[in-house]
């Protein structure tokens, strides 16, 4: 039997460091966040502030880290950002106060910069090469199991040992496995520096107008599915349905945002990034004006299945879409600055969303939300223009 090919070890390699980078930070609140609250004395809403703190620093160092992924290759870079993870998991679990626990959280968005997704996605494509694409979707697949995986295995830590054990554990784990996984399995040389370095010239340019261009679309776009994320249940129960009914019905999301990704993965190879980026942008807007209209239940799972189906498709084509537009030497300077932009809108939308239904209440902020799919679909919509008639 002959062993996995480079590429197959290293999208098991970051599909696990993935998991767990993402599940053991970010998403670590949902779970223990009322215990945090509790024995820290802390309001709820600042222990939840932890991890938008940890967007807005990934967003903030993400752009200069893109001169970094070009001359030196992701692996450097997630080796350190797995252990700044761990380090900042540990001051987590040992956090006594609002200001350890907040500092933590800057501590993890600084490792989040350096290791979850976008240079995750910059790892693929160095070893990757012209398979990147299908490469890319399979990373993408795996991620979306990351609150079904760690949300249980959270709870279960929590209940045996308590909160500050759960966090402490997970540091180790990402000290002994993220990051020696990410040392002896990424590129070395990656294929595109090395083929720069014998054939030197200039560095690949970005399109500035197709830059703003990708930029608003992923950025509205992700404004829009976070800041539902916290809402969607309060929503459903706004449109008529019961506490139960709203809950089974945003179950279905998640099943559709995996879906979404596994269709547009076995399709990816038959149409382009900008066809199936398209039609999910529509389904956006289609899916709020179904819940704009709807009082039933089965009203609700339409909404999720297409607003579900529309989010899985386009997570997966904001990592590849990229390779579609721009020079295969800059996607990684392009990713990084992409993440700028689409991190603070990852971070803003929550808060927003929640502001906004507190002084106008819900269907206000699903006309906002339908606003804003608009945009997304109208710049991207003008992107693949700018795209025919340049070339």
């Amino acid at each position: 039997m002959q062993p996995p090919s480079p590429t197959v070890r290293a999208i098991a390699a970051l599909s696990l460091t993935q998991l767990i980078g993402w599940g053991s930070t970010f998403w670590l609140p949902a779970v223990t966040g009322p215990a945090m609250a509790a024995d820290l004395g802390l309001p709820l809403p600042l222990v939840m502030a932890g991890p938008t703190a940890m967007l807005v620093v990934m967003a903030l160092v993400s752009w200069p880290l893109g001169a970094v992924f070009e001359r030196h290759g992701a692996r450097p870079v997630m080796v350190l950002g797995s252990l700044l993870g761990a380090v900042g998991l540990v001051l987590v679990g040992l956090a006594q106060g609002p200001v350890s626990y907040l500092l933590a959280w800057t501590l993890l968005g600084l490792a989040g910069a350096g290791m979850l997704t976008t240079p995750a996605q910059i790892a693929v494509t160095e070893i990757a090469g012209d398979q990147a694409r299908k490469a890319l979707g399979v990373l993408i697949l795996a991620g979306g199991l990351t609150s079904t995986l760690f949300w249980p295995l959270t709870g279960l830590l929590q209940a045996q040992w308590g909160w500050r054990a759960a966090t402490l554990s997970f540091g180790v784990l990402m000290l002994l496995v993220c990051m020696p996984v990410h040392w002896a399995i990424l590129a070395r040389r990656p294929r595109q520096k090395a083929a720069e370095s014998s054939n030197a010239g200039p560095a690949p340019t970005i399109d500035h107008p197709r830059f703003v261009l990708l930029a608003m679309t992923f950025a509205s776009n992700g404004f829009v599915t976070w800041g539902f994320a916290l809402t969607i249940i309060i929503l459903f129960e706004a449109a008529g349905l019961s506490h139960a009914s709203a809950l089974a019905a945003a179950s279905f999301i998640g099943i559709a945002q995996w879906a979404g990704r596994l269709f547009d993965f076995l399709g990816g190879g038959r149409w382009s990034g900008f066809t199936s980026g398209l039609a999910a942008s529509a389904l956006f807007p289609l899916s709020f004006i179904v819940l704009l209209q709807t009082s039933s239940f089965t009203g609700a799972l339409l909404f999720a299945v297409l607003y579900g189906v529309a989010g899985g498709v386009i997570a997966v084509n904001r990592a590849t879409l990229p390779l579609q537009i721009f020079p295969a030497g800059a996607y990684a300077r392009a990713s990084a600055r992409l993440a700028m932009p689409l991190n603070l809108s990852f971070a803003a939308a929550p808060p927003a969303f929640a502001a906004l239904m507190g002084s106008a209440g819900p269907r206000a902020a699903l006309w906002l939300a339908f606003g804003i799919s608009l945009l997304s679909l109208a710049s991207l919509f003008g992107l693949w223009r700018l795209q025919r008639s340049t070339g």
